[in-house]
């Protein structure tokens, strides 16, 4: 009797976040190391699914990195990152293109309708206009190429609120195309910024494989539960922020500036992290919010 008493509890302290969030649009990033556990994979499309049945509007941008290197050392083909970037050339991008689509996006998707949701697979290409970069090497500042890989410059929402309107869960792919027809390989971070930025989703939520943003990173319990974009200049100054982090900052303090209420980084490795963020009172990771923001 106690465990179902605390089962109602549960639905009771989730109640004012459901009536607040209803119908609000968030966009969540899905990849690195949280897509390498299938079960939890499958944990949180069917989180997602839920999300959408109790009055969010989810949308899902997804990665794939593992799955495209691991395709790439089975066709004996080098795999080269510049500064972090994977270096895309014309064989590489033909790969990318694949796995994203026939292997990552179509799993979800299947995993998504398995849990009982309408699913909409739609193509980065088909929505995102991209212009190549070059990557700029943070010892010398020389900008050095990365061959196919690009920055979103447009993006159609069309598409994604079609599916939207009818019910559906966008799950997006991290490519797009220049205006030359040429594909590109995107970031899936930059992707899902610039997604929530063109529908102004009330939340932008990262799933990553740590806690959230720390004072110390050899310490979890020392998570930051809330940073303020004002804040922003300072972690840096004191290191905590750093390294790869920062352009993922940047690009939420863009998104934040753009509209968005909030950015939610959280632990993917965690069972039902999406559900104990949004929907009890204590919350897990960081939420980085606007000095203008409700707290």
């Amino acid at each position: 009797m106690k465990s179902t008493i605390e089962k109602a509890d549960i639905l009771v302290e989730a109640l004012p976040y459901i009536q607040k969030f209803r119908n609000a649009l968030m966009t969540v990033k899905f990849g690195g190391s949280s897509m390498e556990d299938p079960a939890l994979v499958e944990n949180t499309m069917r989180d997602i699914v839920l999300l959408e049945c109790i009055g969010f509007k989810p949308i899902v941008v997804h990665g794939g990195g593992k799955a495209i290197s691991a395709e790439l050392k089975r066709r004996n083909i080098p795999v080269k990152f510049v500064n972090g970037l994977r270096y895309t050339d014309a064989d590489t991008i033909g790969i990318v293109d694949e796995v994203l689509h026939n292997t990552v996006n179509k799993e979800l998707i299947r995993l998504g309708e398995n849990a009982g949701g309408r699913m909409a697979a739609i193509s980065g290409k088909d929505i995102f206009t991209a212009e190549r970069i070059l990557s700029k090497d943070p010892a010398t500042g020389e900008e050095q190429d990365v061959g196919f890989v690009g920055d979103i410059v447009e993006v159609d929402p069309k598409p994604i609120r079609a599916a939207l309107d009818a019910g559906m869960i966008p799950v997006i792919t991290p490519l797009a195309k220049g205006r030359d027809g040429q594909i590109y390989n995107i970031n899936a971070d930059i992707a899902a910024c610039r997604t929530a930025e063109a529908l102004r989703t009330r939340k932008l939520v990262f799933l990553s494989d740590v806690p959230g943003i720390m004072r110390d990173p050899a310490d979890e319990s020392s998570v930051i539960p809330t940073i303020c974009t004002s804040q922003i200049d300072g972690l840096i100054r004191d290191k905590v922020l750093s390294g790869g982090m920062l352009p993922k900052i940047a690009s939420c303090v863009h998104a934040l500036e753009s509209g968005i209420n909030k950015v939610h980084m959280i632990d993917g490795r965690v069972r039902h992290t999406l559900l104990l963020e949004i929907f009890t009172d204590n919350g897990i990771g960081t939420q980085i919010v606007r000095p203008d923001s409700e707290m």
